[in-house]
């Protein structure tokens, strides 16, 4: 059978989606800014989703960024303290 058969036998791709650390929202991947603490304890924002560590993701705006901070889910995603200097240039990197 051709590809585009109309029985329904297509393979729908699946596009990865994860979840917003600070609303809590189901969105693709792509939407999303990738948090990461590399393997020497260095937390940074990966744009482009392929540094290597342990990754936590939020949306875009600022006040997701308030939200986990608030409850420290984004600590507890990657499972170390995050010192206020770090969350002062995350937000910039949100912002920027």
């Amino acid at each position: 059978m051709s590809k585009g058969s109309p029985n329904g036998n297509e393979r729908i791709k699946k596009k990865p989606e994860r979840r917003c650390v600070g609303c809590g929202e189901t969105k693709l991947k792509t939407e999303l800014v990738r948090i990461v603490r590399s393997p020497e304890g260095e937390v940074t924002v990966d744009l482009t989703g392929k540094k290597s560590g342990r990754g936590a993701y939020l949306c875009h705006d600022p006040a997701c960024l308030k939200k986990a901070r608030k409850s420290r889910r984004l600590e507890s995603a990657l499972s170390c303290a995050i010192p206020d200097e770090v969350y002062a240039g995350l937000e910039a990197d949100l912002i920027g």
